[in-house]
């Protein structure tokens, strides 16, 4: 599965400087944790406040856990509170492969 999480951020000065920096400390806190498998930041071509974070993991139990640990707690999630309010998280959709099912599922 993947994650993007967007973000706007006023193009230039320090305000982008500071983006930029707890971006890359939010994407080395997460590249630490089990299940971590790639990680990138990239900024939009046509319009430079909107950056994205993109990480890809083993499975969502592998990102959820992530989120939960301490050093990401501190390392990351700050940043990502300030990404754009929108859905993130994404199952990888392959050709003939049934994708994720709409529904309740039984935790017992």
């Amino acid at each position: 599965m993947f994650v993007i999480s967007r973000f706007r951020v006023p193009d230039g000065g320090s305000e982008e400087q500071s983006f930029r920096s707890d971006a890359e400390a939010a994407l080395e806190a997460l590249s630490r944790r089990p299940g971590y498998v790639d990680g990138r930041l990239g900024r939009n071509l046509d319009d430079p406040s909107v950056w994205a974070l993109s990480t890809t993991w083993a499975d969502v139990g592998s990102y959820r856990r992530a989120l939960s640990s301490y050093d990401v707690k501190v390392g990351a999630v700050p940043l990502l509170a300030r990404a754009v309010d929108e859905p993130s998280a994404y199952e990888e959709v392959e050709p003939g492969r049934p994708t994720n099912d709409a529904r309740a599922r039984d935790l017992r």
